[in-house]
């Protein structure tokens, strides 16, 4: 069911030191900036490596305002890592398969995510404290 690891989203306070952090500290490229406002996040999509089922990123997460929820993580935690998204190739049927299985689901249906993708929730309280993201790609 999953074939990847296809991010991992770090919270921040700010988007730019944190961007030219993973570019001079990494040597990584940024290759997509947005703002989601249904996730309050202003982000970053930097390239880490491309495998046999895709590539792999990390994800930064700037939010617009203190009542999101990177918002509220970075109040209660600080910066550091958010979620960890694993690659799917159907995330409407991984949705349903997991949540067959028990596990809370924070999403019942995909909704749109970063670069084009399709992407979904799982509790964290149900995958050991992980906050969980699903992702099927739109062929990055």
């Amino acid at each position: 069911m999953l074939l990847r690891i296809d991010h991992v989203g770090v919270a921040c306070h700010n988007l730019e030191e944190k961007i030219e952090f993973y570019e001079s500290v990494f040597g990584l490229t940024v290759v997509s900036r947005e703002v989601n406002e249904e996730q309050g996040v202003r982000e970053a999509m930097l390239h880490v490596a491309d495998g046999d089922q895709g590539a792999s990123y990390v994800q930064l997460l700037e939010p617009l305002h203190p009542d999101t929820a990177v918002g509220r993580f970075l109040a209660k935690r600080g910066e550091g890592v958010h979620h960890i998204g694993y690659g799917v190739a159907d995330v409407t049927r991984a949705l349903e398969e997991i949540g067959a299985k028990g596990v809370r689901l924070i999403d019942e249906r995909p909704r749109h995510g970063s670069m084009g993708a399709s992407i979904a929730f799982l509790h964290p309280k149900d995958v050991g404290g992980v906050l969980t993201e699903l992702v099927e790609t739109s062929r990055r």
